[in-house]
C-alpha cells in the first residue's frame, strides 16, 4: 500500500510548552508552514498526564506561548497567596493550550497538528505513523526539523517507580491520590521535589493530619521563594540583584545559598539541614509552613524496593504499618542531556538559554530562526543552558544565562522583541521606563553583576568537569 505524504517547511516534533513556544514565534515572524507531530492526541506535553491537583509554580504569564497571554495577569486579592501573580491550574492549562492549537496555529492553516502520531526516520526520510489508524505518512521537510522533546520532563503518571515493586505491595503514582476510592491509614510520600511538597501539601489540605504522613527525602531541597519570582520589574530586577550580591561574597555554594536564604530569595524545609538538591521550583511561605508540620522524615538515601510490610533502603529497612500507601512522586522531573549546540547538522534541538523559563527560551530560539539565516550566529545568540540539579549545576545556570541574556540582549530587535513578550521575566512595560523604583532595581544589578557573574562561574566551575561555555557537538 503506497504510503500517504504531505511537505512542510518545518516539522516540529512534540507539542509540549517548548514545542508550541517555538511554533507561536516562528510563525509570527516568517511566512512558513509548520507540521507538529506529538503522541499525545492534544498539545501541552506532560500537562496532558500531570495529576489534576497540580498548579504552575511560576506566574501564568511566564508560561505558554509569546502571543497569548494565559490567564489574565491578575494579581490574588484573597488567599494564602495574595498579593502574588495568579499561577494557572492543569485543566487551565489544557484549555489554554487547545485553544492556542485550534484557533492560532490550524485554524490559519499555518500549522498542521498530527496528535497521536509517533515520529521516526529511516535514514533521511520522516515517518510519522497514526497511533489509532496505524496509517504512516512520510512527511517532506523543506527546512528544519526541530525536536522539541530534547528536554522534556518525566513524570510519575508515565515512569515507573525507581524502586522495585514486589507483589502486594501499595504504592501507586500521585495521580492516584485524588482518586482514591477509601482513606489510607498512612501515607508514605517518596520523593524530594516539587511533585512530593505538592502532594503533602494536597493532603494535609484534605483532612490529613501531619502525624500519618511519613516524607522520604533522598536529598534536601533548595526552593526558591514564590514572592520574589513575580511579573513585576521591581521584584524580578530586585531577585537578580540579591542573587549576584550573595554570590560576589560567597565563600562557597552552601555559603552562597545561604546568603539567598537571609535575603528571603531561598528557602529550605529543615533549617538545620543544608541542603545538596537545587532544582529551585518556586514554594510559597504558606506551603513552607505546611511542609514544618511533618515530623516523620527518612533520610536514607534512595528507596531499592517496597513490599506489603516494608521499605528498604541500601543499608536498611524500615517497617510499614498495615493499611499504608506508598506515594510515587520519585521521578527526576527534569532530564539532563549533554548540552548541544540548539542548531545542529539534522536538527534544531530546543533547550533552555537563560536562566529557567522554558517558554521564553523557545520562544527565542523561534523568533532567531526566523529573523537570522546563519547557524553560527543563531548559537551564538542562543547557547544552551544547563538545568539545575545540584547547588553547582544551579549556578552554572545562573552564569550561563546571564552571559546569554548580554549577548542576545546586545542585538537592538531581539531586545525590543524581548521586551515586548510577557514571557520573559526581564520585560520592562515602557509606561514603567521611568518609574524611580525600577530605574533604583536596575542600577542594583548593574552595581554588582560583574562582581557576582565572575564570583557565581568561578563557584560553580570549580564543583564541576564542565566550565561554563563548554558545549559538545550535536548528536546524529
Amino acid at each position: 500500500m503506497a504510503i500517504r505524504s504531505l511537505e512542510t517547511d518545518y516539522l516540529v516534533v512534540g507539542a509540549g510548552a517548548m514545542g508550541m513556544a517555538f511554533t507561536d514565534a516562528l510563525i509570527d515572524h516568517a511566512d512558513v508552514h509548520v507540521t507538529m507531530v506529538d503522541r499525545r492526541h492534544a498539545a501541552g506535553g506532560h500537562w496532558q498526564d500531570a495529576y489534576p491537583f497540580v498548579q504552575l509554580h511560576q506566574a501564568s504569564l511566564f508560561y505558554g506561548v509569546a502571543s497569548t497571554p494565559l490567564g489574565h495577569g491578575e494579581v490574588q486579592q484573597t488567599g494564602p497567596e495574595a498579593g502574588l501573580h495568579e499561577r494557572a491550574s492543569q485543566p487551565e492549562i489544557q484549555a489554554y493550550y487547545d485553544d492556542v492549537l485550534r484557533r492560532r496555529f490550524v485554524g490559519t492553516g499555518r500549522v498542521t497538528f498530527l496528535g497521536g502520531h509517533e515520529h521516526r526516520t529511516d535514514g533521511s526520510t520522516h515517518l510519522v505513523t497514526s497511533r489509532v489508524s496505524g496509517e504512516t505518512v512520510e512527511v517532506h521537510v523543506r527546512r528544519r526539523v526541530v525536536d522539541a522533546t530534547y528536554l522534556s520532563p518525566t513524570i510519575p503518571a508515565t515512569t515507573p517507580p525507581p524502586f522495585g515493586v514486589a507483589d502486594g505491595a501499595h504504592v501507586v503514582p500521585v495521580n492516584d491520590l485524588a482518586r482514591l476510592e477509601a482513606a489510607a491509614d498512612r501515607y508514605v510520600i517518596v520523593g524530594s521535589g516539587k511533585t512530593a511538597t505538592d502532594a503533602i501539601v494536597w493532603l494535609l489540605g484534605h483532612g490529613v493530619v501531619p502525624d500519618r504522613i511519613t516524607w522520604v527525602r533522598p536529598r534536601d531541597p533548595w526552593m526558591l521563594n514564590r514572592a520574589v519570582v513575580q511579573p513585576d520589574p521591581v521584584v524580578g530586577f530586585g531577585l537578580v540583584a540579591e542573587t549576584m550580591s550573595a554570590a560576589a561574597e560567597a565563600e562557597s555554594l552552601d555559603d552562597l545559598f545561604l546568603r539567598l536564604e537571609a535575603a528571603g530569595v531561598m528557602l529550605r524545609v529543615d533549617r538545620d539541614v543544608t541542603p545538596t538538591m537545587a532544582k529551585t521550583p518556586t514554594l510559597g511561605a504558606w506551603e513552607l509552613d505546611l511542609l514544618r508540620t511533618i515530623e516523620h522524615v527518612v533520610r536514607r538515601g534512595h528507596v531499592r524496593y517496597v513490599t506489603g510490610r516494608e521499605m528498604a533502603f541500601a543499608d536498611e529497612t524500615i517497617p510499614l504499618a498495615a493499611g499504608t500507601l506508598v506515594v510515587h512522586c520519585a521521578a527526576s522531573g527534569l532530564r539532563y542531556p549533554p548540552l548541544v549546540p540548539v542548531w545542529g547538522p539534522d536538527a534544531i534541538r530546543l533547550q533552555t538559554v537563560r536562566v529557567g523559563f522554558p517558554c521564553f527560551c523557545a520562544a527565542l530560539a523561534g523568533y532567531v530562526e526566523a529573523t537570522r539565516d546563519d547557524d553560527r550566529e543563531r548559537n551564538r545568540l542562543c547557547p544552551p543552558n544547563t538545568l539545575p540539579d545540584s547547588t553547582a549545576d544551579w549556578a552554572l545556570m545562573q552564569a550561563r544565562g546571564t552571559v546569554a541574556a548580554r549577548t542576545y540582549g546586545a542585538e537592538p530587535d531581539i531586545a525590543a522583541w524581548a521586551n515586548g513578550c510577557a514571557l520573559n521575566p526581564a520585560r520592562v512595560d515602557p509606561s514603567r521606563r521611568d518609574d524611580p523604583a525600577v530605574r533604583a532595581a536596575v542600577a542594583r544589578v548593574a552595581d554588582v553583576v560583574d562582581r557576582g557573574l565572575a564570583r557565581m562561574t568561578e563557584l560553580g566551575a570549580a564543583s564541576t568537569q564542565n566550565p561554563v561555555g563548554a558545549v559538545g557537538t550535536a548528536a546524529g
